[in-house]
């Protein structure tokens, strides 16, 4: 039996051999003008770096998937995983269809694009291939897919995995997009003078307030509020959240300094603002959590850390090292006591997504119209450094029409999703894990689980649902 196995793989391996010889002499044929680009040493570097920075990126999804992960309960680790592995998928299609041509095609009064669909501008009217085309789209894709991703951070352990596959669909088509092409695709914010280098309010801002639209009309976890207080539900792996902040702080070398999109030397100088933001943020977040609590809480310290993330990437660009510091620092106390006022206000956000993404992304867009200095800034100066209050006015603005653009759209999709298909699951289901009910499976089958629990104590689930509301019942598991 293994001979023949032997001879199957074998000849199996000879054809796939024949078929790439095969396909490389078409593409050696058909991308000549690829070739002959990258034959300009600067053109390849600029593409080459663009790319790279765009495979940080991608590597950012595996953070966001182990922190949601680790913020939150064994019951729902499946979930959590698919839909972060399937809002990239589904996002990235949507995006090569539609999104990139409506955030990057022939301007439609400063809106939208509206040209480009599928990438079809590519090939070229003499057959050539436009190899730029192909990088930018593969780098904002890579955005497009951070910005869905954030979403489901805030909507976790309750969602229909269905209605969560729905809303990524829009996001990526149209609410992202079209923010995307008011700043970075020539629209009327870009010509205000509206700054965002990276995407704190671009990318981050639309993510944060398009979760706090799907938080608010999902309402609260089981157990999360009971008497109008809020109860800590705590995650199942401090150690997996901590991984993937580690990750993010790594994809985010990709995220600032690749928005240069080239080899740019200021590449360097913006790698180094996005780290020491990073730590700002860090040491904020723990020391106020310190003095609050009474103890350095790892919790708020890594998502203090993404808070200085997300407060630098608007500004990375045209901020000294020392202006980082304190955009970070201040990012990191906005993100807490954001997360205060989410809980006085009952909006249950398990991963914190909202005031890290959200809060900190409007606090690092305005920052650049208060730290910008010369030489890093060359088109105009912050408050702080000799400017005027007219950039910090249309900052503003640009925070302002994200933000309704982006609730408005939002809610519109989650309601009629909500109404229509609906968007949570039941009491049950959500007792149970999302796991076992939407995936037939569990992340972790050789663990002490909710069912073995309920065997011990003998409870049927309309019991252990009135004991759980009450407060005389608490199963993390």
């Amino acid at each position: 039996m293994r001979k023949y196995l032997n001879y199957i793989l074998t000849t199996g391996i000879l054809l796939l051999l024949q078929v790439s010889v095969a396909m490389a002499s078409d593409i050696s044929k058909s991308s000549a003008a690829e070739v002959l680009q990258a034959a300009n040493d600067k053109v390849f570097i600029d593409l080459l770096w663009v790319m790279i920075a765009g495979f940080l990126v991608f590597f950012m999804q595996a953070g966001f998937a182990l922190v949601e992960t680790g913020f939150t309960r064994a019951k729902n680790v499946a979930n959590i995983m698919m839909k972060n592995m399937m809002d990239f998928g589904v996002g990235t299609i949507i995006f090569w269809a539609v999104g990139f041509s409506i955030m990057y095609g022939t301007d439609v009064w400063g809106l939208f694009g509206f040209s480009n669909f599928f990438l079809s501008d590519a090939l070229q009217a003499d057959g050539s291939l436009d190899t730029w085309l192909y990088a930018e789209w593969f780098f904002q894709a890579m955005f497009a897919a951070t910005a869905a991703t954030i979403v489901s951070g805030a909507m976790a352990e309750r969602t229909k995995f269905t209605g969560y596959l729905i809303y990524t669909l829009f996001i990526s088509a149209i609410i992202y997009p079209v923010v995307g092409h008011w700043v970075w695709g020539g629209g009327w914010l870009a010509d205000l003078g509206f700054y965002d280098f990276a995407g704190s309010t671009v990318v981050h801002g639309v993510g944060a307030w398009a979760g706090l639209m799907g938080t608010y009309i999902l309402g609260p976890r089981i157990g999360r509020f009971v008497n109008g207080k809020a109860k800590r539900i705590s995650g199942h792996s401090v150690a997996l959240g901590t991984l993937g902040v580690f990750i993010l702080w790594l994809g985010w070398f990709g995220f600032n300094p690749g928005s240069t999109l080239g080899a740019d030397p200021s590449f360097a100088r913006i790698a180094v603002t996005t780290n020491l933001s990073a730590v700002g943020g860090a040491l904020a977040a723990m020391l106020i959590a310190w003095y609050k609590t009474g103890n350095p809480d790892l919790g708020y310290t890594l998502n203090g850390a993404l808070a200085g993330l997300v407060a630098i990437t608007a500004g990375c660009a045209v901020v000294s090292p020392a202006s980082a510091v304190a955009i970070g620092f201040i990012g990191g106390a906005v993100m807490f006591y954001g997360t205060r006022f989410l809980e006085k206000i009952q909006i249950d956000d398990p991963v914190g997504a909202i005031p890290v993404h959200g809060f900190a992304g409007i606090w690092g867009t305005l920052a650049v119209a208060l730290f910008a200095q010369q030489p890093y800034s060359s088109s105009f100066e912050g408050l702080f450094f000799g400017g005027s209050a007219y950039q910090l006015l249309i900052q503003a603005v640009g925070i302002t029409a994200v933000l309704l653009w982006t609730i408005g759209t939002a809610y519109l999709v989650f309601k009629v999703t909500n109404v229509t298909h609906g968007l949570r699951v039941s009491e049950v289901e959500e007792l149970n894990g999302l796991d076992q009910n939407e995936h037939g499976m569990t992340a972790y089958p050789d663990f002490f689980g909710v069912d073995e629990v309920r065997d011990m104590m003998d409870l049927d689930i309309e019991q252990e649902l009135t004991l759980v509301k009450e407060e005389k019942l608490k199963i993390d598991l």
